[in-house]
C-alpha cells in the first residue's frame, strides 16, 4: 500500500492575517506525513494575489510570490485576480522568481495562441513507489475580458478533453487544479471519469469532508486562508486508488506565535510606505466622501472617467469612493485607500430610446442601491451608494431625460462613461441588452483617477516631509 497526501490552499486574496499559521501548518504537516512514509505535495488554486492589499499593489504581486516561495509549492494554477488583475506585460513577469511551476492548460497568448512562457500545460509527479500523477490546471475562462488583457481563454471542457487525450495514458492518477467554481467542477466530474481528484476554488466554496462525484473526489477549502485542505489517497501495488478522502483544517484553530501579528502588520506597512512615496497631485481643498450623496469627490471622478473615455456624460455610484482625499499632497497610497477596486472604465454607446430606458433603470434602482451591500465583480467597498450623473438630467415627475441640457432624441446616438462593474451586475440590463460596450482595460479605475488628478492638480513642491506626512 502507498499513501499520497496533497495539501492545498486557494483564494487567499492577499488576506495575510492567516499566512504565518498556514505556512507553519503546511511545513509541519508535510514533515509528519513524510515521516510516516507518505508522498506529500502542496498546491495552490489561484487568487493568491489581490491588488486590494497595499503590498500586492505596490509590488505588482511580487511579494505574494515571495511568500509562496516560503512554502515550496509543488504546483499552482492562477485565478482571475492574477489573470485579469494585471495586463499581459505585468503577468508575464509575475512568476519570474517563483520556485514552483505554474500549471495552466486553458489560457494562451492572444497573438500566437501559445502557452505562456511562465506556465506549463501539465506536470507529472512520480512518487517514491513509482506512481505517476498527472497534474492539470484550469482557470475560469472569461471570454469577454481575457482578450482585453492580452490572452486567449479556452473553455474548460474543451481544454480538459485535449489535455486528457494527450497525457492521461502516461499516468496512473490524474489531479485537476481547478479555478473554475463548484458548478463547473461537478460538471467536469460527470463528463470526465479519467480525473480522479478535482481540487476546487474560485467560488469560495467549502467542502469540509470532500464530495464524491461519480469517479472523482472533489475538495475545496473556502476563502481568505480561513481553511487549509488535506487530501489523502491510498493506492495498491498496481498504483490504483483504493480509498480517497478530503478534509480541511480551520486556521483559526491553529496555534499563534508572538511574531505573527508583527509579520502581518509589516506587510501592510511596507506596501503603504511604498505607495506613499508615489506622489500624484496637490489638491487645493479636501474632497470628502459621502456614499448617500453627491459630493465633489464623486464629481471629480465623473469628470475623470468621461475625459478618459472621451464622452460628454458619465455615471458613477458614490459607494465606490471609500475615503476622503486630503487637502495638499495626494499619493498613490491615498488613491489605493480611496479606490481599491479591480474595475475599469467602460464606454457605452446607446440610441436615444435605450439611453432613456437605462436612466429609468438607474432611477428605479436608486433607493434600493443607496444602502445595498454590494459584493464581488471587482467591488471592494461596502455599499453601492448613490448614483451620480454628469451630463444627464432626469425629471422625476415626467420621467424625461436630458443630455447636456437638451431632450434626448430617439434618433440620435449617445456615449457615456461608466465602470465595467455595471456590465456584470443585474440592475441595469439595458447596458448588456442594447449597449455597445467598450471596456477600456489598460488602466484600473484608480489609475484613471490618478491620471486625471495629476493633469488637473499637478504636484507642487518636492519636500520629503510632504511625502512622509501624507
Amino acid at each position: 500500500m502507498e499513501r499520497v497526501t496533497i495539501l492545498h490552499t486557494n483564494d487567499l486574496h492577499s488576506h495575510f492575517e492567516n499566512w504565518p499559521r498556514i505556512r507553519r501548518y503546511l511545513a509541519t504537516t508535510r514533515a509528519s506525513a513524510e515521516a510516516a512514509g507518505a508522498s506529500v505535495y502542496t498546491v495552490d488554486l489561484g487568487d493568491h494575489v489581490d491588488r486590494a492589499h497595499p503590498i500586492s499593489e505596490a509590488t505588482a504581486g511580487q511579494k505574494n510570490v515571495q511568500l509562496m516561495n516560503q512554502v515550496g509549492y509543488d504546483a499552482v494554477t492562477i485565478g482571475n485576480n492574477e489573470g485579469l488583475g494585471f495586463m499581459r506585460p505585468q503577468l508575464d513577469h509575475l512568476y519570474d522568481h517563483a520556485n514552483f511551476p505554474v500549471v495552466l492548460g486553458n489560457l494562451k497568448t492572444l497573438d500566437t495562441r501559445q502557452t505562456p512562457t511562465w506556465a506549463v500545460d501539465h506536470q507529472f509527479w512520480t512518487t517514491s513507489a513509482g506512481t505517476r500523477i498527472l497534474v492539470l490546471g484550469l482557470t475560469a475562462p472569461y471570454q469577454l475580458t481575457y482578450p482585453l488583457a492580452g490572452w486567449w481563454p479556452i473553455a474548460a471542457s474543451q481544454a480538459l478533453d485535449h489535455l486528457l487525450k494527450t497525457y492521461r495514458d502516461q499516468a496512473d492518477v490524474c489531479v485537476l487544479l481547478s479555478h473554475l467554481g463548484i458548478t463547473v467542477d461537478r460538471q467536469l466530474a460527470k463528463r470526465f471519469p479519467q480525473v480522479d481528484v478535482i481540487i476546487g476554488s474560485h467560488t469560495h466554496h467549502l467542502l469540509p469532508h470532500g464530495e464524491q462525484d461519480q469517479h472523482s473526489l472533489l475538495a475545496a477549502a473556502g476563502k481568505y486562508g480561513q481553511y487549509v485542505g488535506k487530501i489523502e489517497l491510498d493506492l495498491d501495488v498496481h498504483h490504483r486508488i483504493t480509498t480517497a478522502t478530503a478534509g480541511v483544517v480551520a486556521t483559526a484553530d491553529l496555534p499563534v506565535e508572538a511574531e505573527d501579528a508583527d509579520e502581518v502588520r509589516e506587510l501592510s506597512d511596507l506596501g503603504r510606505s511604498m505607495l506613499a512615496k508615489q506622489r500624484v497631485a496637490t489638491l487645493p481643498t479636501a474632497l470628502e466622501t459621502n456614499w448617500t450623496g453627491h459630493p465633489q469627490l464623486v464629481r471629480e471622478g465623473l469628470h475623470a472617467i468621461a475625459e478618459y473615455a472621451g464622452t460628454q456624460a458619465a455615471v458613477l455610484n458614490a459607494g465606490l469612493f471609500l475615503t476622503d482625499l486630503p487637502q495638499g499632497l495626494v499619493t498613490q497610497r491615498d488613491l489605493h485607500d480611496l479606490l481599491p477596486h479591480s474595475m475599469h472604465v467602460m464606454r457605452v454607446t446607446l440610441d436615444g430610446y435605450n439611453l432613456w430606458r437605462l436612466v429609468q433603470e438607474f432611477e428605479m434602482a436608486r433607493l434600493f442601491l443607496r444602502h445595498f451591500p454590494q459584493r464581488g465583480m471587482g467591488f471592494r467597498g461596502k455599499v453601492f451608494g448613490e448614483l451620480n450623473y454628469l451630463g444627464i438630467g432626469y425629471n422625476a415627475q415626467t420621467h424625461a431625460v436630458t443630455w447636456r441640457g437638451e431632450p434626448v432624441s430617439p434618433l440620435k446616438t449617445y456615449q457615456l462613461a461608466v465602470v465595467d462593474h455595471y456590465r456584470f451586475i443585474p440592475f441595469f440590463p439595458t447596458i448588456t441588452i442594447a449597449g455597445h460596450n467598450e471596456i477600456l482595460y489598460h488602466d484600473l479605475l484608480r489609475e484613471v483617477f490618478a491620471q486625471y488628478l495629476s493633469k488637473h492638480y499637478p504636484v507642487t513642491g518636492s519636500r520629503k516631509d510632504e511625502i512622509s506626512g501624507s
